[in-house]
């Protein structure tokens, strides 16, 4: 059956794909990844207009999982998705909140749980928005790119490689996010510092 969904959203090409990551942040249980990964083979050339399609589909498809969540709360997921995936969702949210919603970008975890999670959880959409543009488009990149560059051999270097890829990805772009706050703390300490002297 998964076969013949992601067969038929592979007929409409671009516009599955649009569908396919629309739906991904939304309900759907099946990762928008596999419908990139089968056009991007089609069409190497083609891999980082598909990434950019499916990063809109992700981003526009967010706001609504976020909303779900806000009306129908986590007992929806539990209905719809395994409680495993759901349980191990919540409690990264639980813990890291904003952290997990890069985390959840690039682990198997469908990227619904963390939209639909924030919304149950009053999380604000803003910063759901923010992250998830990042995550998010680092992984409709990396695949993209592989593609582009390596042509239909990239399947392979994605079977082999993608999750240490991401994870590496993951982990710079987390580095980068924990220095910039360190940043941020530190420049606000200093003013609240120098507004105490004056």
């Amino acid at each position: 059956m998964v076969d013949s969904i992601l067969n038929f959203l592979k007929d409409f090409g671009i516009w599955g794909m649009m569908f396919h990551s629309f739906i991904d942040a939304i309900i759907f249980p099946i990762p928008a990844f596999f419908t990139q990964v089968s056009l991007s083979m089609v069409d190497p050339s083609n891999a980082l207009w598909l990434a950019t399609v499916g990063f809109v589909g992700c981003l526009l498809g967010s706001p609504i999982g976020y909303w779900i969540g806000k009306v129908a709360g986590r007992s929806f997921l539990n209905k719809i998705l395994k409680k495993e995936w759901v349980d191990s969702a919540s409690e990264m949210f639980n813990r890291h909140g904003e952290a997990a919603i890069f985390l959840g970008s690039f682990t198997p975890i469908p990227f619904k749980i963390f939209t639909i999670l924030s919304g149950s959880t009053n999380f604000p959409l803003w910063k759901l928005m923010g992250y998830a543009a990042i995550g998010r488009a680092a992984k409709f990149y990396i695949v993209g790119i592989l593609f582009y560059i390596y042509g239909s051999l990239a399947e392979n270097v994605i079977n082999e490689y993608f999750t240490l890829i991401s994870f590496a990805l993951f982990l710079v772009i987390a580095l980068v996010w924990f220095l910039f706050r360190k940043f941020r703390a530190k420049k606000k300490a200093q003013i609240n510092a120098s507004s105490e002297t004056e």
